[in-house]
Protein backbone atom coordinates (compact mmCIF):
# COMPACT_ATOMS: atom_id res chain seq x y z
CA UNK A 1 0.00 0.00 0.00
CA UNK A 2 1.40 3.48 -0.73
CA UNK A 3 1.59 6.57 2.40
CA UNK A 4 -2.05 8.35 1.25
CA UNK A 5 -3.89 4.65 1.28
CA UNK A 6 -1.97 3.81 4.66
CA UNK A 7 -2.80 7.32 6.14
CA UNK A 8 -6.54 6.98 5.17
CA UNK A 9 -6.79 3.59 6.84
CA UNK A 10 -5.05 4.84 9.76
CA UNK A 11 -7.63 8.18 9.78
CA UNK A 12 -10.78 5.94 8.64
CA UNK A 13 -9.92 3.81 11.77
CA UNK A 14 -9.32 6.48 14.34
CA UNK A 15 -13.14 8.17 13.28
CA UNK A 16 -14.45 4.75 13.22
CA UNK A 17 -13.18 3.85 16.72
CA UNK A 18 -13.90 7.65 18.49
CA UNK A 19 -17.47 7.65 16.89
CA UNK A 20 -17.86 4.14 18.40
CA UNK A 21 -17.58 6.10 22.45
CA UNK A 22 -14.36 4.65 22.88
CA UNK A 23 -12.10 6.91 25.19
CA UNK A 24 -9.42 9.39 22.99
CA UNK A 25 -6.81 7.50 24.53
CA UNK A 26 -7.72 3.66 23.91
CA UNK A 27 -8.52 4.93 20.47
CA UNK A 28 -4.79 6.57 19.70
CA UNK A 29 -3.25 3.23 21.42
CA UNK A 30 -5.71 0.90 19.11
CA UNK A 31 -4.91 3.16 15.66
CA UNK A 32 -1.05 2.47 16.47
CA UNK A 33 -1.77 -1.25 17.18
CA UNK A 34 -3.50 -1.29 13.57
CA UNK A 35 -0.42 0.44 12.22
CA UNK A 36 1.95 -1.42 14.07
CA UNK A 37 0.45 -5.05 13.24
CA UNK A 38 -0.45 -4.23 9.80
CA UNK A 39 2.44 -2.54 8.39
CA UNK A 40 5.71 -2.83 10.72
CA UNK A 41 8.17 -6.20 11.52
CA UNK A 42 8.25 -5.14 15.21
CA UNK A 43 5.61 -6.90 17.51
CA UNK A 44 3.03 -4.19 17.97
CA UNK A 45 2.25 -5.95 21.84
CA UNK A 46 6.01 -5.19 22.94
CA UNK A 47 6.08 -1.74 21.38
CA UNK A 48 3.16 -0.97 23.20
CA UNK A 49 4.08 -2.13 26.80
CA UNK A 50 7.57 -0.20 26.28
CA UNK A 51 6.00 2.69 24.79
CA UNK A 52 3.67 3.22 27.42
CA UNK A 53 5.69 2.47 30.46
CA UNK A 54 8.18 4.99 29.14
CA UNK A 55 5.37 8.01 28.93
CA UNK A 56 4.14 7.06 31.96
CA UNK A 57 7.09 7.12 34.14
CA UNK A 58 8.95 10.39 32.38
CA UNK A 59 10.00 12.62 34.92
CA UNK A 60 9.00 16.19 33.69
CA UNK A 61 5.34 15.15 33.20
CA UNK A 62 5.25 15.45 37.33
CA UNK A 63 4.46 18.80 36.79
CA UNK A 64 1.60 18.39 35.49
CA UNK A 65 -0.86 16.45 38.21
CA UNK A 66 0.67 19.21 40.65
CA UNK A 67 -0.51 22.27 38.73
CA UNK A 68 -3.73 20.46 37.86
CA UNK A 69 -4.11 19.89 41.77
CA UNK A 70 -3.13 23.57 42.99
CA UNK A 71 -6.03 24.65 40.57
CA UNK A 72 -8.61 22.59 42.06
CA UNK A 73 -7.64 23.42 45.80
CA UNK A 74 -8.30 27.18 44.85
CA UNK A 75 -11.29 26.43 42.83
CA UNK A 76 -12.77 25.35 46.05
CA UNK A 77 -11.58 28.07 48.07
CA UNK A 78 -13.77 31.54 48.40
CA UNK A 79 -11.40 32.79 45.56
CA UNK A 80 -14.41 32.53 43.05
CA UNK A 81 -16.72 34.38 45.51
CA UNK A 82 -14.33 37.30 46.34
CA UNK A 83 -13.07 37.84 42.73
CA UNK A 84 -16.33 39.91 41.84
CA UNK A 85 -16.69 41.81 44.74
CA UNK A 86 -12.57 42.51 44.73
CA UNK A 87 -12.00 43.37 40.94
CA UNK A 88 -15.45 45.58 40.56
CA UNK A 89 -14.01 49.01 42.74
CA UNK A 90 -10.98 49.21 39.99
CA UNK A 91 -13.07 48.90 36.54
CA UNK A 92 -15.45 51.39 37.15
CA UNK A 93 -14.04 54.55 35.11
CA UNK A 94 -13.25 52.08 32.29
CA UNK A 95 -15.44 52.25 29.17
CA UNK A 96 -17.20 49.02 29.60
CA UNK A 97 -17.11 49.09 32.83
CA UNK A 98 -17.91 45.75 35.11
CA UNK A 99 -17.25 43.84 31.77
CA UNK A 100 -13.48 44.08 32.23
CA UNK A 101 -13.84 41.81 35.13
CA UNK A 102 -14.42 39.03 32.97
CA UNK A 103 -11.11 39.72 31.14
CA UNK A 104 -9.16 40.49 34.42
CA UNK A 105 -11.12 37.85 36.62
CA UNK A 106 -10.05 35.34 33.57
CA UNK A 107 -6.17 35.75 33.82
CA UNK A 108 -6.13 35.88 37.15
CA UNK A 109 -8.15 32.42 37.64
CA UNK A 110 -6.00 31.06 34.52
CA UNK A 111 -2.46 31.59 36.46
CA UNK A 112 -4.40 29.51 39.03
CA UNK A 113 -6.20 26.75 36.82
CA UNK A 114 -4.73 26.03 33.28
CA UNK A 115 -7.52 24.77 32.00
CA UNK A 116 -9.59 26.66 30.16
CA UNK A 117 -12.80 25.16 30.73
CA UNK A 118 -12.10 25.78 34.26
CA UNK A 119 -11.70 29.25 33.86
CA UNK A 120 -14.57 29.95 31.96
CA UNK A 121 -17.31 27.93 34.67
CA UNK A 122 -15.19 29.63 37.82
CA UNK A 123 -15.39 33.20 36.14
CA UNK A 124 -19.09 32.57 34.70
CA UNK A 125 -20.69 31.40 37.81
CA UNK A 126 -19.89 34.86 39.22
CA UNK A 127 -19.84 37.31 36.44
CA UNK A 128 -22.63 36.09 34.39
CA UNK A 129 -25.41 36.42 37.14
CA UNK A 130 -24.11 39.91 38.62
CA UNK A 131 -23.31 41.53 35.00
CA UNK A 132 -27.01 40.14 33.97
CA UNK A 133 -28.66 41.36 36.92
CA UNK A 134 -26.76 44.85 36.55
CA UNK A 135 -28.28 45.05 32.79
CA UNK A 136 -24.90 44.82 30.89
CA UNK A 137 -26.38 43.44 27.17
CA UNK A 138 -26.20 39.38 27.04
CA UNK A 139 -24.12 39.29 23.88
CA UNK A 140 -21.25 40.95 25.54
CA UNK A 141 -21.08 39.37 28.94
CA UNK A 142 -21.59 35.59 27.05
CA UNK A 143 -18.98 37.16 24.03
CA UNK A 144 -16.07 38.07 26.52
CA UNK A 145 -16.20 35.82 29.05
CA UNK A 146 -16.20 32.89 25.92
CA UNK A 147 -13.32 34.69 24.73
CA UNK A 148 -11.22 35.44 27.96
CA UNK A 149 -11.93 32.03 29.03
CA UNK A 150 -9.71 30.86 26.93
CA UNK A 151 -6.86 32.23 28.52
CA UNK A 152 -6.46 29.34 30.76
CA UNK A 153 -5.00 27.85 28.26
CA UNK A 154 -1.95 30.34 27.65
CA UNK A 155 -0.85 32.14 31.05
CA UNK A 156 1.31 29.94 32.90
CA UNK A 157 0.84 27.32 34.42
CA UNK A 158 -1.11 25.59 31.68
CA UNK A 159 -2.12 22.02 31.04
CA UNK A 160 -1.64 22.05 27.50
CA UNK A 161 1.81 23.58 27.93
CA UNK A 162 3.14 21.13 29.24
CA UNK A 163 1.83 18.54 27.36
CA UNK A 164 3.37 20.13 24.34
CA UNK A 165 6.72 20.77 26.35
CA UNK A 166 6.55 16.55 26.86
CA UNK A 167 5.80 15.64 23.01
CA UNK A 168 7.88 18.14 21.66
CA UNK A 169 10.70 18.05 24.05
CA UNK A 170 11.16 21.76 24.53
CA UNK A 171 11.36 23.31 28.45
CA UNK A 172 8.17 23.58 30.38
CA UNK A 173 10.35 26.33 32.49
CA UNK A 174 10.47 28.28 29.10
CA UNK A 175 7.42 28.22 27.45
CA UNK A 176 5.79 28.86 31.00
CA UNK A 177 7.78 32.43 31.01
CA UNK A 178 6.99 32.57 26.96
CA UNK A 179 3.37 32.66 27.47
CA UNK A 180 3.10 35.45 30.19
CA UNK A 181 3.36 38.33 27.37
CA UNK A 182 1.23 36.44 24.82
CA UNK A 183 -1.32 36.26 27.61
CA UNK A 184 -1.09 40.10 28.29
CA UNK A 185 -1.10 40.85 24.89
CA UNK A 186 -4.27 38.97 24.30
CA UNK A 187 -6.17 40.33 27.26
CA UNK A 188 -5.18 43.73 26.44
CA UNK A 189 -6.72 43.18 23.01
CA UNK A 190 -10.01 42.38 24.92
CA UNK A 191 -10.34 44.76 26.87
CA UNK A 192 -9.38 47.11 24.36
CA UNK A 193 -12.43 45.76 22.17
CA UNK A 194 -14.70 46.46 25.48
CA UNK A 195 -13.75 50.05 25.38
CA UNK A 196 -14.49 50.22 21.89
CA UNK A 197 -17.78 48.82 22.28
CA UNK A 198 -18.63 50.86 25.19
CA UNK A 199 -17.53 53.78 23.18
CA UNK A 200 -19.69 53.34 20.10
CA UNK A 201 -22.82 52.26 22.82
CA UNK A 202 -22.53 54.17 25.44
CA UNK A 203 -26.36 54.05 25.93
CA UNK A 204 -25.86 50.03 26.64
CA UNK A 205 -23.55 50.49 29.80
CA UNK A 206 -25.22 51.24 33.20
CA UNK A 207 -23.87 53.77 35.69
CA UNK A 208 -21.18 53.20 37.53
CA UNK A 209 -21.46 52.64 41.16
CA UNK A 210 -20.65 55.28 44.19
CA UNK A 211 -16.79 56.02 43.95
CA UNK A 212 -14.16 54.70 46.49
CA UNK A 213 -11.15 56.01 48.32
CA UNK A 214 -8.08 54.33 47.31
CA UNK A 215 -7.90 52.43 50.81
CA UNK A 216 -11.92 51.53 50.32
CA UNK A 217 -10.83 49.83 46.80
CA UNK A 218 -7.79 47.81 48.49
CA UNK A 219 -9.87 46.87 51.58
CA UNK A 220 -12.31 45.51 48.89
CA UNK A 221 -9.33 43.54 47.23
CA UNK A 222 -7.54 42.04 50.01
CA UNK A 223 -9.13 38.68 49.40
CA UNK A 224 -7.00 38.80 45.95
CA UNK A 225 -3.39 39.65 47.24
CA UNK A 226 -2.83 36.32 48.69
CA UNK A 227 -3.71 34.81 45.32
CA UNK A 228 -1.72 37.20 43.34
CA UNK A 229 1.73 37.02 45.44
CA UNK A 230 0.66 32.58 44.88
CA UNK A 231 1.19 33.46 41.27
CA UNK A 232 3.95 35.96 41.19
CA UNK A 233 5.83 33.16 43.58
CA UNK A 234 5.07 30.05 41.37
CA UNK A 235 6.12 32.13 38.08
CA UNK A 236 9.22 34.04 39.79
CA UNK A 237 10.77 30.99 41.13
CA UNK A 238 10.78 29.40 37.64
CA UNK A 239 12.21 32.57 36.19
CA UNK A 240 14.72 33.84 38.93
CA UNK A 241 15.72 29.92 38.31
CA UNK A 242 15.61 28.68 42.08
CA UNK A 243 13.15 26.34 40.92
CA UNK A 244 12.49 24.07 38.23
CA UNK A 245 8.47 23.75 36.58
CA UNK A 246 7.93 20.52 38.67
CA UNK A 247 9.48 22.15 42.03
CA UNK A 248 7.41 25.10 41.25
CA UNK A 249 4.04 23.32 41.14
CA UNK A 250 4.68 21.54 44.10
CA UNK A 251 5.25 25.09 45.88
CA UNK A 252 2.57 25.82 44.12
CA UNK A 253 0.55 22.76 45.83
CA UNK A 254 2.08 23.99 49.17
CA UNK A 255 0.69 27.16 49.00
CA UNK A 256 -3.05 26.90 47.92
CA UNK A 257 -3.23 24.62 50.80
CA UNK A 258 -2.09 27.26 53.14
CA UNK A 259 -4.35 29.87 51.67
CA UNK A 260 -6.99 27.50 51.69
CA UNK A 261 -6.31 26.63 55.56
CA UNK A 262 -5.96 30.49 56.03
CA UNK A 263 -9.12 31.16 54.28
CA UNK A 264 -11.14 28.66 56.33
CA UNK A 265 -12.29 26.74 53.20
CA UNK A 266 -9.92 23.76 53.93
CA UNK A 267 -11.42 20.72 55.34
CA UNK A 268 -11.54 16.73 55.06
CA UNK A 269 -14.17 16.92 52.40
CA UNK A 270 -13.01 19.74 50.22
CA UNK A 271 -9.07 18.58 50.58
CA UNK A 272 -10.86 14.96 49.29
CA UNK A 273 -13.19 16.44 46.37
CA UNK A 274 -9.57 18.29 45.25
CA UNK A 275 -7.50 15.22 45.32
CA UNK A 276 -9.94 13.16 43.20
CA UNK A 277 -10.93 15.63 40.75
CA UNK A 278 -7.39 16.39 39.99
CA UNK A 279 -6.39 12.65 39.79
CA UNK A 280 -9.36 11.74 37.18
CA UNK A 281 -8.00 14.87 34.94
CA UNK A 282 -4.99 13.94 35.18
CA UNK A 283 -5.44 10.19 34.39
CA UNK A 284 -7.60 10.89 31.52
CA UNK A 285 -4.47 13.15 30.03
CA UNK A 286 -2.02 10.32 30.69
CA UNK A 287 -4.11 7.86 28.99
CA UNK A 288 -4.22 10.52 26.25
CA UNK A 289 -0.41 10.93 26.40
CA UNK A 290 0.52 7.22 26.41
CA UNK A 291 -1.62 6.71 23.49
CA UNK A 292 -0.05 9.27 21.52
CA UNK A 293 3.25 8.06 22.23
CA UNK A 294 2.55 4.74 21.08
CA UNK A 295 0.78 5.98 17.86
CA UNK A 296 3.76 8.64 17.51
CA UNK A 297 6.17 5.07 17.59
CA UNK A 298 3.62 3.37 15.09
CA UNK A 299 3.70 6.38 12.81
CA UNK A 300 7.90 6.28 12.84
CA UNK A 301 8.32 3.02 11.70
CA UNK A 302 5.41 3.60 9.10
CA UNK A 303 7.34 6.28 7.53
CA UNK A 304 4.45 8.43 7.53
CA UNK A 305 6.15 11.75 9.49
CA UNK A 306 8.97 11.49 6.92
CA UNK A 307 7.21 11.54 3.54
CA UNK A 308 4.37 14.45 5.18
CA UNK A 309 7.53 16.28 5.59
CA UNK A 310 8.69 15.95 2.18
CA UNK A 311 5.31 16.26 0.47
CA UNK A 312 4.97 19.48 2.45
CA UNK A 313 8.85 20.35 2.08
CA UNK A 314 7.80 19.49 -2.09
CA UNK A 315 5.22 22.67 -1.57
CA UNK A 316 8.16 25.02 -1.07
CA UNK A 317 5.72 26.72 1.17
CA UNK A 318 7.42 29.92 3.01
CA UNK A 319 7.62 30.16 6.54
CA UNK A 320 4.46 33.03 7.08
CA UNK A 321 2.95 30.50 4.31
CA UNK A 322 3.31 27.28 6.60
CA UNK A 323 2.11 29.32 9.23
CA UNK A 324 -1.08 30.33 7.75
CA UNK A 325 -1.93 26.67 6.27
CA UNK A 326 -1.18 25.69 10.45
CA UNK A 327 -3.29 27.84 11.75
CA UNK A 328 -6.50 26.76 9.29
CA UNK A 329 -5.33 23.45 9.68
CA UNK A 330 -5.54 23.36 13.53
CA UNK A 331 -8.89 25.34 13.63
CA UNK A 332 -10.81 22.76 11.55
CA UNK A 333 -8.88 20.19 13.75
CA UNK A 334 -10.49 22.10 16.65
CA UNK A 335 -14.20 21.85 15.38
CA UNK A 336 -13.80 17.68 16.41
CA UNK A 337 -11.01 17.37 18.65
CA UNK A 338 -10.33 19.06 22.20
CA UNK A 339 -7.37 20.59 22.24
CA UNK A 340 -4.67 18.11 24.69
CA UNK A 341 -5.42 15.48 21.72
CA UNK A 342 -4.85 17.98 18.99
CA UNK A 343 -1.06 18.39 20.24
CA UNK A 344 -0.30 14.62 21.36
CA UNK A 345 -1.53 13.62 17.93
CA UNK A 346 0.14 16.33 15.34
CA UNK A 347 2.90 17.01 17.16
CA UNK A 348 5.19 13.51 16.36
CA UNK A 349 4.45 14.24 12.68
CA UNK A 350 4.10 18.10 12.40
CA UNK A 351 7.68 19.21 14.57
CA UNK A 352 10.14 17.68 11.76
CA UNK A 353 8.77 19.78 9.15
CA UNK A 354 8.53 23.10 11.85
CA UNK A 355 12.38 22.84 12.33
CA UNK A 356 13.19 21.91 8.89
CA UNK A 357 11.37 25.29 8.32
CA UNK A 358 13.75 27.11 10.49
CA UNK A 359 10.55 28.06 13.30
CA UNK A 360 11.87 27.91 16.73
CA UNK A 361 10.17 24.54 18.86
CA UNK A 362 9.47 27.57 21.51
CA UNK A 363 7.97 29.75 19.92
CA UNK A 364 6.11 27.50 17.88
CA UNK A 365 4.62 26.46 21.35
CA UNK A 366 2.93 29.39 22.11
CA UNK A 367 1.49 29.42 18.63
CA UNK A 368 -0.05 25.86 19.12
CA UNK A 369 -1.47 27.02 22.29
CA UNK A 370 -3.35 30.52 20.39
CA UNK A 371 -4.95 28.56 17.40
CA UNK A 372 -5.73 25.61 20.05
CA UNK A 373 -7.46 28.90 21.75
CA UNK A 374 -9.11 29.27 19.11
CA UNK A 375 -10.93 26.23 18.79
CA UNK A 376 -11.96 26.37 22.14
CA UNK A 377 -14.56 28.63 20.77
CA UNK A 378 -15.11 26.98 17.35
CA UNK A 379 -18.09 25.05 16.80
CA UNK A 380 -18.91 21.56 16.87
CA UNK A 381 -16.55 21.12 19.45
CA UNK A 382 -15.30 23.91 21.49
CA UNK A 383 -15.53 22.92 24.52
CA UNK A 384 -16.13 26.60 26.13
CA UNK A 385 -19.22 26.99 24.40
CA UNK A 386 -20.12 23.49 25.94
CA UNK A 387 -19.63 24.97 29.39
CA UNK A 388 -21.26 28.77 28.14
CA UNK A 389 -24.36 26.59 26.87
CA UNK A 390 -24.89 24.94 30.26
CA UNK A 391 -24.61 28.38 32.20
CA UNK A 392 -26.66 30.21 29.69
CA UNK A 393 -29.56 27.96 28.34
CA UNK A 394 -28.30 29.81 24.99
CA UNK A 395 -27.81 27.38 21.75
CA UNK A 396 -23.94 26.81 20.50
CA UNK A 397 -24.88 28.98 16.91
CA UNK A 398 -25.81 31.84 19.37
CA UNK A 399 -23.03 31.90 21.77
CA UNK A 400 -20.59 31.11 18.13
CA UNK A 401 -21.59 34.30 17.10
CA UNK A 402 -21.18 36.80 20.43
CA UNK A 403 -17.52 35.07 20.30
CA UNK A 404 -16.67 36.08 17.30
CA UNK A 405 -15.30 39.49 17.83
CA UNK A 406 -12.85 37.57 20.62
CA UNK A 407 -12.19 34.57 18.06
CA UNK A 408 -11.04 37.52 15.11
CA UNK A 409 -9.00 39.28 17.92
CA UNK A 410 -7.20 36.10 18.61
CA UNK A 411 -6.36 35.69 14.77
CA UNK A 412 -4.77 39.40 15.25
CA UNK A 413 -2.57 38.12 18.36
CA UNK A 414 -1.43 35.35 16.12
CA UNK A 415 -0.39 38.02 13.65
CA UNK A 416 1.31 40.25 15.83
CA UNK A 417 3.31 37.35 17.40
CA UNK A 418 4.47 36.18 14.09
CA UNK A 419 5.57 39.87 12.86
CA UNK A 420 7.06 40.29 16.60
CA UNK A 421 8.51 37.19 17.86
CA UNK A 422 10.68 39.27 20.61
CA UNK A 423 6.80 39.24 22.17
CA UNK A 424 7.38 35.45 22.91
CA UNK A 425 11.25 35.31 23.18
CA UNK A 426 12.29 37.89 24.71
CA UNK A 427 11.23 36.93 28.62
CA UNK A 428 12.54 33.12 27.88
CA UNK A 429 15.80 35.19 26.95
CA UNK A 430 16.57 37.09 29.79
CA UNK A 431 15.74 33.73 31.66
CA UNK A 432 18.59 32.04 30.51
CA UNK A 433 20.80 34.67 30.65
CA UNK A 434 20.47 35.00 34.54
Amino acid sequence: MDDLAITGLLVLSLFLILGSGVWIGLTLSGVAWIGMQLFSARPAGEAMAMTIWGSASSWTLTALPLFIWMGEILFRTRLSQDMFKGLAPWVQALPGRLLHTNVIGCTIFAAVSGSSAATCATIGKMTLPELTRRGYPEHMVVGTLAGASTLGLLIPPSIIMIVYGVTAEVSISQLFIAGVLPGILLAALFSGYIVLWALRHPEQVPAADERMAFMQKLAQSRSLIPVLLLIATVLGSIYIGWATATEAAALGVLGALVLSSVQGSLDWRSFRAALMGATRLYCMIALILAGSAFLSLAMGYIGLPRHLAQWIASLELNQAQLIAALALFFVLLGCFLDGISMVVLTMGVLMPTVQAAGIDPLWFGIFIVLVVEMAQITPPVGFNLFVLQGMTGRQLPWISRVALPMFLLMCAAVALIYAFPGIVTWLPQQMSAR
